[in-house]
């Protein structure tokens, strides 16, 4: 696709084509740091002896800072400058990048990914307020076409990416080699021009602090809550934490003057209905990405680089069928699109559940391709309808609250699952290894953990006596298959579920007057960092 040019204007615009480079560039890291960590997880368990819980939050950290400080970053971005937050926030992810790749303890490699996560959130909304300022018109379409492009590239590719990586050098270049180029996209700070929102923002702090520390809990209840024991009080109290600070958040934002999320929104049953698609969609994909690499690793000993390119099944239909679904608008409404792809997506989980040890590729190409088919609409549609579903003035707004639901929705999912593939997989081991010759035959839950880990080896190379190991591993690998259909069905259930009600609410039409976000005009409004419009 070629670089489009903007006329250049006052104001300070060096060079739109590196501002776009600069932003594209930058944004491309940040889902490819979701899954491709997802690839590197089983390396980096084995490497530094870690536990289950403490290396799920190398994903988890990320997520959440991610989607708890988005917001406000943009915010912020208005008020100091895009440009200058845009380059503080990359510099924070390579910073966090490059002490994830030399970490020698998981807890320090768990901080470093909370600090990326916090330069994404900061990075991400400022770099496409950059490009709404320095292309106008049909430029600008194409500008956000490209930029919405890489960020396919880095979800699709990640995991292949990673698997190359982690198969040819270590675990530590899934994050060195992220961190050069945030590193290099510094470079171009001096071709970026500077841009500040309207004057009489400020960030929503309290607003801020009680959704972030609402997720946190949350997450941190489910991570741990499979292995201290659901009723135990380290667990039970951030849970209850978490309902305290959402009913916090609720009460907080309805009497800010500018909230950081316009509650009255989800009055309107359309918007509510594409958020309600996004949260379902995600939990049906955004785990499977994260924890698929596991399971290949641990039952078909499929090597990082393997694991990867099998991904690929489930990730590359993303990169085509958003072009494809809006393309099919001209004949399909957008909201039984959007129906449909959730279908889709309940069809694959269900369909998933195929999936057996050595069952090969070919079984499951199917329904991950389904589930990919089903998501890629979804990413065509999703972002331009809840634009649409209000009136014009309110779509950055609109469209800021989408996202971050849609980030919330993710990190809730792939903690929630985390949980439920722990606890299932313990369950089906009980009582089944006790007759193995092994140091593990009493602990059915550290092998729990070591599948979830993607390392059954470790566990199945103490199994003593002739054919003992192999009978060992079988066992495992069912029960942890037994975990990951039990997951599948519940995931296929919930999308089920949904759907009436995602069809209910999608009945009614587009906001009237309400712009497409995909392609504005010349003097069209320009979305703000924070998500709001500035005329």
């Amino acid at each position: 696709m070629p670089v489009p040019e903007a006329p250049r204007r006052q104001g300070g615009r060096r060079s739109p084509s590196l501002t776009l480079l600069a932003v594209c560039l930058a944004s491309v890291l940040f889902p490819l740091s979701i899954t491709g960590t997802s690839v590197a997880l089983p390396s980096i368990a084995t490497d530094l002896n870690s536990g289950l819980a403490a290396l799920q939050w190398a994903v988890n950290g990320y997520n959440l800072t991610f989607a708890g400080f988005i917001l406000a970053a943009g915010s912020l971005a208005d008020l100091v400058g895009r440009k200058r937050v845009f380059l503080i926030g990359t510099a924070l992810f390579g910073v966090g990048a490059l002490v994830a790749a030399v970490s020698d303890d998981v807890l320090l490699l768990d901080v470093a990914r909370a600090v990326s996560g916090a330069g994404a959130a900061a990075a991400l909304p400022s770099g496409s307020a950059l490009l709404a300022q320095v292309f106008e018109g049909r430029a600008r379409a194409r500008a956000f076409s490209l930029f919405g492009t890489t960020v396919g590239l880095g979800l699709a590719l990640g995991p292949s990416i990673a698997g190359v990586l982690v198969s040819n050098l270590s675990w530590r270049s899934v994050f060195l080699v992220p961190a050069v180029v945030a590193f290099a996209v510094l470079l171009l700070a001096p071709f970026v021009p500077e841009s500040r929102g309207p004057a009489g923002g400020r960030v929503d702090k309290a607003g801020t602090a009680t959704f972030t520390g609402a997720l946190v809990l949350l997450v941190f209840g489910l991570v741990e809550g499979p292995q201290l024991g659901w009723a135990h009080v380290a667990v039970l109290g951030p849970l209850a934490g978490f309902v305290v600070l959402l009913a916090a958040f609720v009460v907080v934002e309805r009497r800010q003057e500018q909230p950081m999320f316009d509650l009255t929104l989800l009055r309107r049953p359309r918007f509510l209905g594409l958020c309600v698609s996004v949260m379902v969609i995600v939990f049906g994909f955004s785990p499977l990405v994260v924890y698929l690499p596991s399971y290949f690793s641990a039952v078909d000993g499929l090597s990082p680089q393997q694991a990867g390119l099998t991904l690929m099944m489930l990730t590359a239909p993303t990169l085509v069928f958003p072009v494809v679904a809006g393309a099919l608008t001209r004949w399909i409404p957008a909201g039984t699109q959007i129906v449909v792809s959730v279908l889709l997506v309940a069809v694959g989980c269900a369909w998933l559940t195929v999936i057996e040890p050595g069952g090969g590729d070919l079984r499951v190409l199917g329904p991950m391709l389904l589930i990919g088919v089903g998501v890629g609409i979804s990413f065509g549609l999703l972002d331009g309808a809840a634009a649409d579903s209000v009136e014009p003035a309110r779509t950055g707004m609109a469209s800021g609250m989408f996202n971050t639901m849609r980030l919330a929705g993710e990190a809730t999912a792939i903690a929630v699952v985390g949980s439920l593939m722990v606890t299932f997989t313990r369950s089906g081991l009980g009582g089944k290894l006790g007759g193995y010759d092994t140091p593990y035959a009493d602990q059915p839950d550290r092998v729990a953990d070591l599948l979830n880990q993607g390392d059954l080896a470790t566990a199945a190379d103490t199994v003593r006596g002739p054919g003992a190991r192999q009978a060992f591993v079988d066992t495992a690998a069912h029960a942890y298959t037994g975990a990951l259909h039990t997951v599948l069905w519940v995931l296929a259930a919930l999308c089920v579920v949904a759907v009436p009600l995602i069809a209910f609410l999608l009945r009614g039409r587009a906001a009237r007057g309400a712009a497409p976000a995909a392609a504005p005009g010349p003097d069209a409004a320009v979305p703000s960092a924070a998500g709001r419009v500035d005329a």
